[in-house]
């Protein structure tokens, strides 16, 4: 599944559909280019439609003075700035050749830009742009970003529902197609703030837009992934590394190969007992159909001639005969020969009323 497929059929949010699973890599790169075309090449392996990194500068991102917002005890820098200072070394023709390895990879290239540089070059890369939730107040950085005119997904954590309607107004002036993700904004997100209710609110606040979920809860078992998916998401958002265990960073609250592995292999599981979503018998049920099912029957012994009333008629397995759903049309009719009780009747037995 390529995006543009999915932004192009009919919102359902009614509907269960396999996701369109990013691996966020971000910045898990952490500037070194081999480890960045590893990441392309096992988030393929793991079965992600697409693989997302962050395209920024320390510089135009963050004060220097900005705060943490993480878990210090796992990440010790306490600066965003000296943060994004340590892992915004890729530039322009970085992530042309990152564009490339994607490819031939045969996984969809996206980057987040953080500014009107990387805004602009990126354009040439990727047929949709990913706003970040930290940019969902920045008025002329989204009015920029649509005018591209290619569809956005847009993320809204910490957010409110009045600034995610503001943010929506901004992008449909330019009839942009979007995507809003439920994100809660803490890295990582306890279960107990996961929230995925909120995901039907979007869905009735929003029913002309793609529904989706940026999970930022511990991989674990990817249930809280797999939950999002039944609730409709449509676009599934998730951290990604190639080594859970290396320290700092995002390392430790992402996912990895196998968990996408898992994840799909569920996702292929729950989608087989999901089956057609019309109901109607399946060939497999004909059996038990024809045999649980009941035909009417003769109460007590019926004589030739004899008119039918309710009283003489009873029902039992199997279905070999008159259906009970006809009864009244054999009410009134004449038996054409002696029938013995507890025979199951046919209409060949009987005459016309």
């Amino acid at each position: 599944m390529k995006i543009l497929d999915l932004f192009s059929k009919e919102i359902d949010h009614s509907n269960i559909f396999r996701p369109y699973f990013i691996a966020e890599a971000g910045v898990n790169h952490e500037g070194d280019l081999e480890i960045a075309k590893q990441l392309i090449y096992e988030a393929a392996e793991g079965g992600a439609n697409a693989i997302k990194f962050q395209t920024y500068k320390a510089e135009t991102i963050a004060s220097k003075d900005s705060p943490s917002y993480w878990d210090t005890s796992k990440e010790p820098t306490k600066s965003q700035y000296q943060l994004f200072k340590k892992y915004d070394k890729f530039w322009k023709k970085d992530f042309e050749q990152l564009k490339i390895w994607c490819d031939q990879a045969d996984i969809e290239f996206m980057s987040t830009p953080f500014d009107i540089e990387s805004a602009n070059f990126l354009n040439e890369m990727m047929d949709i742009y990913k706003i970040s939730s930290s940019d969902i107040t920045n008025k002329p950085f989204i009015e920029f970003i649509a005018n591209f005119k290619k569809p956005i997904i847009l993320s809204t954590g910490a957010s409110s529902m009045q600034e995610i309607r503001n943010a929506v107004a901004w992008i449909d002036k330019k009839n942009n197609p979007l995507a809003l993700l439920h994100c809660i904004l803490n890295y990582p997100t306890r279960d107990i703030n996961a929230n995925l209710g909120m995901i039907r609110d979007l869905q009735a606040a929003f029913p002309n837009n793609l529904i989706g979920y940026s999970d930022h809860t511990l991989p674990k078992d990817m249930k809280v992934s797999e939950l999002a998916m039944m609730l409709g998401c449509s676009i599934i958002e998730k951290h990604f590394t190639h080594d859970k265990s290396l320290p700092g960073n995002d390392h430790y609250h992402a996912m990895d190969k196998n968990d996408l592995k898992a994840f799909n292999k569920t996702v292929d599981y729950i989608f087989t007992l999901l089956g057609d979503t019309k109901k109607q018998p399946l060939e497999d049920e004909q059996l038990s159909r024809d045999n649980a099912r009941r035909s009417l029957v003769s109460k007590c012994a019926i004589k030739n001639g004899q008119e039918i009333s309710a009283d003489l008629l009873t029902w039992k397995r199997p279905a070999s005969g008159i259906c009970p759903s006809r009864i009244e049309e054999l009410i009134g009719m004449t038996a054409k020969e002696d029938i013995p009780e507890d025979s199951i009747l046919t209409w060949k037995m009987f005459k016309s009323k």
